[in-house]
């Protein structure tokens, strides 16, 4: 993990050695080394990458968001626009980077973390409230006058209920996954480490917030950014309370009957929430009689271009997992690469100083002399690996991206599998209660001048049947929504998908092309002056 005060780089000493200054090289053993290089975390780079050396300025460095499932770029395509000579042509803006700066907001930025006190202290010993991290949230929305500047005290439960909000608005829509609350890690980290790791990952969030084509506008994510004070969105209750109001409520709604029918405002949610357990109770029994019993639904999921997509999802799904499992290993790889060489060049660095203190003979110090280079090439090679790495998790941590918009992804299906699970068991309940008319209606025309109570009945059962008309045109409606919303999405992901992966590809493939021309040329210098030795010896030879 990065450290405060790290220990000198000697691979940053060695760029700048010249011939004449051998001595100003630290020498150290090689475990020194090994210190200096465990201070770069893959993980911690994967999600924060640092600033590119000079050398790669001309490189793009897009930390984007893939998508679907089209095609990747061919090889061809990436190759010839990764050239060398093309490298100043894609320097220009990614296409994360474009996206950006055509949402609702200029800037975004989660700074200055501050501890506060509970406002309702729960402890009974002195000095030890309970405390919470509140951050800085600054926005500035596009089209503001004057581009006023927003700024807000929010905690990370703040976020959270953002997030909950949010899921509730845009029900079939990929919306971006909030940064896990991650429990282990803030009790094993440092506590300034985990906080200024929450806090780029709550600003990444947020800008997915507003790169997000409906989200981005939205009221929801206006207000968490511009109302002053505690956090306006009310919170969402918690399962067990939800779970306790629906638990209150089951038996007035047995008392009322059987027809007992969600409110039309209500089946545009899902029931899972807990808050009416008949609801749930009957969704279940319609889904277990579908799966298990075989009985075909009054609506089935017809549309074969979603299914055949969502199939393809799937496959996507495990291959790009393969795909950043190996980006892992390539890091790792590159890592131990770079520590390796270091170590080699601060071996030969102790190398020289030896041949240099001990020389007697001419041989000797052009020995020493040829150390020399190697050390100094080895510890520039060291330091190239290490920015090479940089750039590697950079422009591969769009594979990582991409993992986490799946769970955007199977979130948005399952409200569709949801809100189709409610019109079906609206759909039987109204075949239900139909089939019950008509009983007590045959029933009432055997008896003479007609039954009333059976008569009452029937008006009451045909009252429901009103009223479950009603919640199936809410639910149906929702339905259709959710697949409009998945259709659009769709579509969206397919295009960013291609733009990202184009650009991750063209990015990994200029920087390791330029990397390994670096590292091999400084091979090639050592190789020139330490020919002289060989030249040397030949002339002697003979």
């Amino acid at each position: 993990m990065m450290s405060s005060a790290p220990p000198p780089d000697p691979a940053a000493a060695g760029d700048g050695v010249e011939d004449g200054d051998m001595e100003t090289l630290p020498l150290a053993a090689a475990s020194d080394y090994a210190s200096v290089a465990s201070t770069f975390d893959p993980l911690l780079s994967a999600a924060y990458p640092p600033s590119p050396p000079a050398r790669a300025a001309a490189f793009p460095l897009s930390s984007t968001s893939s998508s679907s499932f089209v095609d990747p770029p061919s090889y061809a395509d990436v190759a010839g626009a990764s050239s060398p000579r093309s490298a100043s042509a894609s320097s220009s803006a990614s296409p994360r980077s474009a996206r950006a700066a055509a949402s609702e907001y200029v800037l975004l930025a989660v700074s200055d973390p501050e501890t506060e006190a509970e406002p309702v202290a729960t402890s009974l010993v002195p000095g030890s409230a309970p405390t919470y991290v509140s951050y800085l949230v600054t926005s500035v929305r596009r089209g503001d006058p004057g581009q006023h500047r927003h700024a807000v005290r929010r905690r990370f439960r703040d976020f959270v209920t953002l997030a909950d909000r949010l899921a509730e608005t845009f029900r079939g829509h990929f919306v971006p996954p909030r940064p896990d609350k991650n429990t282990v890690e803030s009790q094993v980290m440092q506590r300034d480490e985990f906080v200024a790791q929450r806090r780029a990952a709550l600003e990444r969030y947020l800008w997915r917030l507003a790169e997000h084509p409906a989200i981005g506008p939205s009221d929801e994510l206006r207000v968490f950014l511009q109302a002053e004070g505690k956090m306006p969105l009310p919170g969402s209750t918690d399962v067990a309370s939800r779970m306790l109001d629906g638990a209150a409520r089951l038996p007035r709604q047995l008392l009322a009957g059987e027809e007992a029918v969600a409110a039309p405002q209500d089946v545009v949610q899902p029931a899972k929430g807990g808050r009416d357990l008949l609801r749930i109770f009957k969704e279940l029994k319609q889904s277990v009689v579908a799966d298990w019993a075989g009985v075909k639904p009054p609506l089935v999921e017809e549309d074969r271009e979603f299914l055949e997509k969502k199939d393809k999802l799937q496959e996507w799904e495990q291959q790009l997992t393969s795909a950043s499992q190996q980006a892992e290993a390539l890091v790792k790889a590159q890592q131990d690469m770079g520590e390796t060489m270091g170590a080699l060049g601060l071996a030969f660095i102790k190398l020289t100083k030896f041949e240099t203190e001990e020389a007697m003979h001419d041989s000797q110090r052009i020995r020493a002399a040829d150390s020399k280079c190697i050390a100094t090439a080895a510890v520039k090679a060291s330091r190239a690996c290490r920015d090479l790495n940089a750039q590697t998790v950079k422009y591969l941590d769009t594979l990582h991206d991409h993992l986490s918009i799946m769970l955007s992804v199977h979130t948005a299906f399952s409200d569709r599998a949801s809100a189709l699970l409610t019109v079906q068991t609206l759909m039987s309940d109204l075949a239900s209660l139909q089939s019950r008319i008509e009983k007590l209606e045959a029933t009432a025309s055997k008896i003479f001048g007609g039954d009333r109570a059976r008569l009452r009945r029937i008006e009451e059962l045909r009252e429901t049947i009103r009223a479950t008309e009603d919640a199936k045109f809410c639910a149906l409606r929702e339905y259709e929504r959710i697949k409009e919303n998945n259709r659009s999405e769709l579509q969206r992901l397919d295009r960013e998908r291609k733009e990202d992966f184009l650009e991750m590809l063209k990015g990994f493939v200029t920087s390791q092309a330029a990397y390994a021309e670096k590292i091999v040329d400084g091979w090639e210098t050592v190789a020139e002056e330490t020919s002289g030795h060989a030249r040397r010896s030949n002339s002697m030879a003979s």
